[in-house]
Order: structure tokens, then C-alpha cells, then sequence
């Protein structure tokens, strides 16, 4: 449940988070609140209490790397906003550009780094601006959490959802190179716009599923593929995916899929090792001009949807990363 205090009703499924909620620490940038720096506030809470704890981030563009520690407590972090529905009225940015050529792995060029269970974010923007030319990750998820109206932008690798139940409701991804990326989280996608950036060929996702029976399955529903704004993207450019392991599975539903999505709509991984003898690549029920077209021959038609059940678990409403008002 959502902390009552500093938080005005705009619609039924509308809220402003302008000030702290009761029970959180600030950031503020100014110098108005206890920190300056998120990763501060983060590291002033303790690991081993299990009361739930949360963070309020004030307006404007941090410059930081923030890990969230594995912790015994349910951690939610707020960023300012107005509407709490979109990522749009986002006023919260973190933004770092490490990458893979300063020699680091993926998870360690991520701007920000979830190691936590039950862990939430709420309309924040988080952004790797290193741009074309390495892997560089915006966010780096290893456990249960769930983000909400927030935006992850890069190039290469923009998300990684690595471990654990993922949820994302509302939110932007934004890339061009396997920006939705990992091998073992069961992550859902529910009312995302995935937007894509010029390239002159693209992947969506890169699934890493490395096993016949592992758990890693990426659904979107009720999403929007389309070209980011002011990115100019040649009709058929783009792929849902591509396997990253020998046994990716994705699957895209209830989907909007604009034209710059190929015919084709799933890719090999690359000529020669082409690693989709074992993919589940599914489609249902999606709409749009990159809906259409003769889908590679390793592409399943689904006669049915997911149901979120077969992703998140029977359980999934009543965990510490879910707020079902977003599903």
C-alpha cells in the first residue's frame, strides 16, 4: 500500500507525489532535504531491518551510479511528480555513462543496480548516455521488483532483467541494440511503450534463457512498438527479438507493432549460429503494419494469451514488488 501523506488524488488511477510521503527520507538537490545523493539515502537505510522503508526523490538530473543492496526490508523509491500514471510527467532523472569499454560487465556499467527483493520505483527516469558503441546498461535487475510510469533509456542492452519476478507497468524502454536483455527473470510488460532509435538493423529483446525448463520468459501486453520521437526508422528495421541462449522465449500480445518492425518479426542470432532450435518467439492477437508479414519459420502463432499468472506466479497480487492498481 501506498504511504497516504503528501500524496494528492488527481483521478481514481491518478496520483501527484510532490513531497515526502510519511515514513520516507528526501533527496533534494538544493540542499532542502537530509541528501543529496540518492545512493546516500540508500546507503543510510539498514540492510538487515525488515520494516518496510522508502525514499522520496525531489525534482532534477542526478549524475550518479545507485545500487539498492540486497535487504531484508521492502524498499520503494518515489520520484517527483504530478501523475504517477505516465512516465511522462516524470520531473526525476539519474543518469551515468559507464559501459563495457571502461572494462566493466554489463551489470556493473548500469546507472541503476537493483540487488533487492520486493523492491519498487515509481516515476523515475533512468538513463546510460553512453550512446552506440558498447554495452551500457540503465538499469540492471537481479531480483523480485516492479517499476512503474518510469523510462529506461539507452542504446546497447538498456535493461537488463537478469534474476527473479519483474514487473514493468506504464513505463518507456528505449533503444536499438538486445535492449531488453537477460537470462533467468520471468518479466512482465504490461501497457509499455518500447520505443526504437535509428539503426539500420535492430533488435528489441535478447533473451538468454539457457535451458529447456529455466525460468526466464519476457511477455508484453498491451504494448506499443514504435520509432522514439525524432528517430527516423526505416520501415522493417527492427526485429522482436533475437536468442540470446538457445532457448529464448518471448512473447509479444495485445500489441501494437508499427512498421518498423520486419516482416519476419524474429531474427537469429547471427548467421551461422543462428541458436533457434529451442526459442519460444509467440505472438497473439497483435495489431499494427508490423503485425503483418511471413514470420520466420522458428516463430510461434499462440492461439491463446499468457495469462500474467503463467509469468508472475498464482501468487503474484499479494507480492511485495506488485501494485496490481497498475495492471
Amino acid at each position: 500500500m501506498k504511504p497516504l501523506a503528501a500524496i494528492i488524488s488527481l483521478t481514481p488511477l491518478s496520483l501527484a507525489y510532490t513531497s515526502a510521503p510519511d515514513g520516507c527520507i528526501s533527496v533534494a538537490m538544493d540542499g532542502s532535504a537530509t541528501y543529496s545523493s540518492i545512493q546516500d539515502a540508500v546507503y543510510s537505510l539498514p540492510t538487515s531491518d525488515s520494516s518496510d522503508q522508502c525514499i522520496f526523490i525531489g525534482a532534477g538530473a542526478y549524475s550518479e551510479q545507485v545500487l539498492v543492496e540486497s535487504r531484508s526490508a521492502a524498499l520503494t523509491i518515489y520520484g517527483y511528480t504530478e501523475d504517477d500514471s505516465t512516465y511522462s510527467s516524470n520531473q526525476v532523472t539519474i543518469t551515468s555513462s559507464l559501459s563495457q569499454a571502461d572494462g566493466l560487465t554489463n551489470d556493473e556499467t548500469a546507472t541503476l543496480r537493483v540487488k533487492a527483493a520486493n523492491f519498487k520505483l515509481y516515476n523515475v527516469n533512468v538513463a546510460n548516455g553512453y550512446g552506440q558503441g558498447s554495452q551500457a546498461v540503465a538499469l540492471s535487475a537481479y531480483d523480485d521488483s516492479g517499476y512503474y510510469g518510469c523510462s529506461f533509456t539507452g542504446f546497447q542492452d538498456t535493461v537488463l532483467a537478469q534474476e527473479g519476478y519483474q514487473f514493468y507497468a506504464k513505463c518507456l524502454v528505449e533503444g536499438a541494440t538486445d535492449f531488453i536483455f537477460g537470462q533467468y527473470a520471468a518479466a512482465w510488460f504490461e501497457r509499455c511503450d518500447i520505443r526504437v532509435l535509428e539503426a539500420s538493423v535492430g533488435y528489441v529483446t535478447a533473451n538468454g534463457r539457457t535451458e529447456s525448463d529455466g525460468p526466464s520468459y519476457y511477455v508484453f501486453n498491451n504494448c506499443d512498438v514504435e520509432a522514439a520521437d525524432g528517430a527516423s526508422v526505416s520501415s522493417g528495421a527492427y526485429y522482436l527479438g533475437r536468442p540470446w541462449r538457445e532457448y529464448a522465449r518471448v512473447v509479444f500480445q495485445n500489441s501494437a507493432l508499427s512498421s518498423v518492425i520486419s516482416g519476419e518479426g524474429w531474427s537469429v542470432w547471427n548467421e551461422g549460429d543462428e541458436r533457434t532450435d529451442g526459442v519460444v518467439f509467440g505472438e497473439h492477437a497483435n495489431s499494427g503494419n508490423g503485425a503483418s508479414g511471413t514470420r520466420a519459420s522458428f516463430a510461434t502463432s499462440l492461439s491463446a494469451a499468457v495469462d500474467v499468472t503463467e509469468i508472475l506466479g498464482s501468487d503474484y497480487a499479494s507480492s511485495g514488488y506488485m501494485d496490481t492498481d497498475f495492471l
